[in-house]
């Protein structure tokens, strides 16, 4: 089944879009050659205008331009991993592009239902879920526009959100 591309779900959007990531270790293609030069270096793409992040950028400010809320959470356990630390420090560019981030340690999230699997959700109602295989590549993207999961995954989200520490707050450890 395809899946429609994920700037047209968020050009969709008209309200909101959150972001739930709970992986300790994400390793995205995309990000394969920057978090290798970070790893040898300490040098990061961090430029919003670069080929890597203009196109990412381009998609969230048109959307917050519009009036869409866009936050992101990320539940890691800490001491955090190298992929969470690379993650860190790039949400300066997701801040420049519009978004909302905070972070909860795994062990004040250990009374919260979530689901199984990291996810978008857009105005409440159509969840993309990300799905990644055991060394946290992606693997399939899948949506999903049940009432019932999406008020699950919107729950799941509000209660992260309330207890998170926003970006600029929270201490790698």
């Amino acid at each position: 089944m395809d899946v429609p591309e994920f700037g047209d779900l968020m050009e969709s959007a008209q309200r909101s879009a959150v972001f739930l990531q709970m992986r300790d270790v994400y390793n995205v293609s995309e990000e394969a050659e920057d978090f290798a030069i970070w790893q040898r270096t300490g040098q990061q793409d961090l430029a919003p205008d670069s080929k890597y992040w203009a196109p990412w950028v381009k998609v969230i400010s048109r959307a917050v331009a519009r009036g869409v809320e866009i936050r992101r959470s990320r539940i890691v356990s800490e001491p955090v991993s190298d992929s969470i630390r690379y993650l860190h420090r790039a949400v300066v560019v997701n801040a420049h592009a519009g978004e909302q981030v905070r972070w909860l340690a795994r062990r004040h999230a250990s009374d919260i239902a979530l689901p199984g699997n990291d996810f978008w959700l857009f105005d409440d109602h159509l969840i993309r879920w990300n799905h990644f295989d055991g060394n946290g590549a992606v693997t399939v993207h899948e949506d999903s526009d049940d009432p019932a999961t999406a008020k699950l995954c919107a729950a799941a989200f509000e209660a992260v959100w309330e207890r998170s520490i926003p970006h600029a707050q929270y201490e790698l450890r």
